[in-house]
């Protein structure tokens, strides 16, 4: 299901060998499953758009999955890295990339998903996921960079050591995305807590105010959490981490 170049040369693919576990998958299922019986049961009760707008969702996450699980790749060259998503791709030469690291997911992913992943970091501080370059697909993800690394060394004309102004702008952009991660988190929660109550009251009453709970409500909530959770991380940053971005000939290395 996938083909991986020789260990001491640059030309690679990593792309889907092994089927996603079937914990994973039986997780995927029951909550699919839960999702479609909570909508039978109100199907009569709640609107044709909103409806449609589930179901929409719903068939696009499933279409966007599966286009990722089939077409999703990491091929390395001698040019750089070439990422192939679900749709789009992306590439980036050796001298636009700072470093790649496997790193842990958050709270180690769960029993069934994967525990460690693989990040591109370029010279602007940004990162880039690299599809299949994991412990689902790999039996070893760190000696398997390791070695991408050191066989990258002489395409990119320079060892990959660290330096101190990159690594600030990965610690900010860090942050940055961790305030809006949070932020989305707590808006599905309030969308969810929205739907519970949509239901209560279309229960108790026949009728909802439902643009209200499930769309003025949680993007409020969304607003306010991103601005506080960003003005938090702002205000904890130290003067040195805040630097301008790097104009466009630095960013090219």
């Amino acid at each position: 299901m996938g083909g991986y170049g020789g260990g001491n040369g640059i030309e690679r693919e990593y792309r889907r060998r092994k089927k996603p576990p079937r914990g994973w998958l039986l997780v995927m299922a029951f909550a699919l499953g839960n999702f479609v019986l909570q909508m039978g049961r109100h199907f009569d009760a709640l609107p044709t758009w909103l409806l449609a707008c589930m179901a929409v969702l719903v068939l696009a996450s499933v279409v966007w999955v599966t286009l990722f699980m089939s077409r999703g790749r990491t091929r390395v060259g001698p040019d750089g890295i070439a990422v192939r998503g679900a749709v789009f791709e992306r590439k980036r030469s050796w001298h636009d990339i700072y470093d790649i690291r496997v790193e842990p997911t958050p709270r180690g992913g769960g029993p069934s998903a994967r525990r460690h992943v693989t990040l591109l970091y370029g010279n602007d501080g940004r990162r880039l996921g690299l599809p299949h370059l994991d412990d689902w697909q790999l039996d070893d993800p760190h000696t398997e960079v390791a070695d991408l690394l050191t066989a990258a060394a002489r395409h990119r004309g320079m060892t990959w050591d660290r330096r101190p102004e990159v690594e600030a702008r990965i610690r900010r952009r860090a942050g940055r995305r961790k305030a809006w991660e949070r932020a989305w988190i707590g808006a599905v929660v309030v969308l969810l807590c929205m739907f519970a109550v949509l239901l209560g009251l279309i229960v108790v009453d026949g009728e909802a105010p439902v643009v209200l709970l499930l769309v003025c409500i949680p993007l409020a909530s969304f607003v306010v959490l991103a601005a506080l959770l960003n003005w938090r991380w702002e205000s904890q940053v130290p003067r040195s981490l805040r630097e301008p971005e790097p104009p466009p000939a630095v960013r090219r290395g």
